[in-house]
Order: C-alpha cells, then structure tokens, then sequence
C-alpha cells in the first residue's frame, strides 16, 4: 500500500524530537509508535516496517532517541522511565496530528520493555501493544543469557565460559549496588588477557555513559509489571533467537498476563524466525503478517 509521509516533532523533556509519521494511502484502522530497542537511533532507521505495517492499514510513528538524528539531548542519560514518557508523548503526538482512534505500541527487544513500562504508567493513553523479542525477565537474566549463549557459540571450553560468567554476575552485581561505572571499567580492564575478554567487555559495556545507562535500567522487572497491564498485548519471539531467553519469557507471561483480555491477548514462538523475526535475509517468518493483522482486527473491531 503507498504511503504519504511527513516531519514532525514530538515534545519531551529532552527537547524536541524529529520524527515522521507515515499514513498509508487509504483507512487507517488504528496507529503505532515505533518504539526502539538498545543503543542509539534514527527516524530512519526502521527500514520497510512502516510500509509493512500501512499494508495492515496502520498510521505510524518513528523518531529519534535524544541525541540522535539531529534531535537534542542524550539517549544515554535516560531511565527506562524516561523512555517509556517519550513514548506516551509519541503516541500523544499521534493522536492529534492524525485523529486516529485507537493507538498502540510496537516495541521492539528493549522497545518491549518500554512498550509494556508506557502502557501500565498510563493505561488510557494506549489501546494495545506489541512486543517483538521483548523479554519478560529483567535486563541482568536477559544479558546473562544472551553473553552465556555467545561465548559457547564461540567454542569456548565450559571451564572459560564459567569464569567469564563470574564476572558478568560479579559486574551487574556492583552497578547494581552502586558502584561508579569508571570503578567497574577499572576493575574489567584487569581481565585484558583472558581470552574472553573482548566478548564480555564490548559495546555496551565499554564506556563509563552506557554502563551508567544500564545501571539505570537494572532494577526494571518486566515481571512486576505484566499483571498490571489493562490492555490487550501480542507478544512474538523468534525460535532461533540467540538474543533473549524465549522460553522462559513465554512462561512468564503465561503466568502473569491478566485475564481482563482472555481471548485477544497473544503470545507466540514463530518457527525459525530469529531476534527481528526473520527467516531469512531481510525476510520476515510468514506468520508475522497474518497475526499482526489478527490481532489488530480484535482489537479495533471490538
């Protein structure tokens, strides 16, 4: 379906930040913020979702991380309070540039995380929300796994493997607490020699601004929060995801979600599909298509 685009800017404390909106030539039975994952972002950074999602008939919009993009302020400085306010004013900004009646969420890896944080600070602000790999375990498990699963996917022998793990448990355990992020850099630089060194000390965990980042961001419980949601959600994860602890974050929220929306809440492993759900190349699974469109004609058509 065509799409006509045009600039705006949404309000935040940060400043304001440029973003788009994309309307898909036709009705438009509902819209979307895109919600970022991890690290830095651009308006145009989402490739062809927006097209994909005007061929469901859905309004969007994009926008810079502060900082980004020619927009003000620094992603780094936020909390994932902050991220979940600049995404109720994204989805505010929507509303009144395009009158359409039912806005949600889609949040993407970390975006799930502020998807669901937005929608249960302000539960009449959003109508529904999407998570693709947005983990339902707080950030420490969920990195645990993720730098567990690399470093065997890199051959290393269980003995390296665990020690390289202890300091992963012993890292998030002093940001934590409290411990400056030039203090935990210090004592990581120790470990220059091991041979697992460059794995567990990558971006985002080389610079005293990301570290304090995740600091911010470690006392967040997804978990805590799932029972408190009062809108319909539609979690999708990828079978092959190397990135996020699937199973353990289906379980989660099999047990958590509310049954105030028992027969529109979805949660779904597609097949093959990997951490943005593709299949292939550029490719996403065949399934995503026909339950994003599921979900939303239960949620726009009731």
């Amino acid at each position: 379906m065509p799409v006509r685009e045009r600039d705006t800017t949404v309000e935040t404390t940060a400043g304001d930040l440029h973003a788009i909106i994309a309307v898909p030539d036709g009705p438009a039975r509902a819209g979307l913020v895109l919600v970022d994952g991890s690290g830095p972002a651009t308006r145009h950074e989402w490739g062809g979702v927006p097209d994909f999602l005007a061929g469901l008939g859905v309004v969007t919009l994009r926008h810079d991380k502060p900082g980004c993009g020619g927009s003000p302020g620094d992603w780094r400085d936020q909390s994932f309070a902050d991220r979940a306010a600049e995404s109720l004013a994204a989805v505010a900004t929507l509303r009144a540039e395009t009158g359409v009646e039912r806005v949600g969420l889609i949040g993407y890896s970390q975006g799930g995380w502020i998807a669901l944080l937005a929608a249960t600070s302000q539960p009449r602000a959003v109508d529904f929300v999407i998570t693709v790999s947005g983990p339902a375990v707080g950030l420490a498990e969920q990195e645990r796994v993720r730098t567990e699963r690399l470093l065997r996917s890199q051959g290393h022998p269980p003995a390296v493997v665990d020690e390289a793990m202890r300091w992963v448990d012993e890292r998030a355990a002093r940001l934590a607490v409290g411990d400056p992020p030039a203090d935990v850099l210090a004592a990581q630089a120790t470990y220059a020699g091991r041979v697992w060194y460059k794995t567990v000390s990558a971006d985002p965990y080389d610079t005293v601004e990301i570290l304090g980042f995740i600091t911010r961001a470690l006392s967040f419980d997804p978990a805590a929060l799932i029972p408190h949601l009062r809108c319909p959600i539609l979690a999708l994860y990828g079978a092959a995801d190397e990135l996020v602890p699937v199973e353990r974050s289906v379980a989660v929220l099999a047990e958590r979600l509310p049954g105030l929306h028992r027969g529109r809440n979805a949660v779904a492993v597609l097949p093959g599909a990997d951490h943005m759900l593709f299949v292939a190349k550029g490719e996403h699974s065949p399934a995503f298509r026909p339950m994003l469109g599921t979900f939303l004609d239960l949620v726009t058509l009731s």
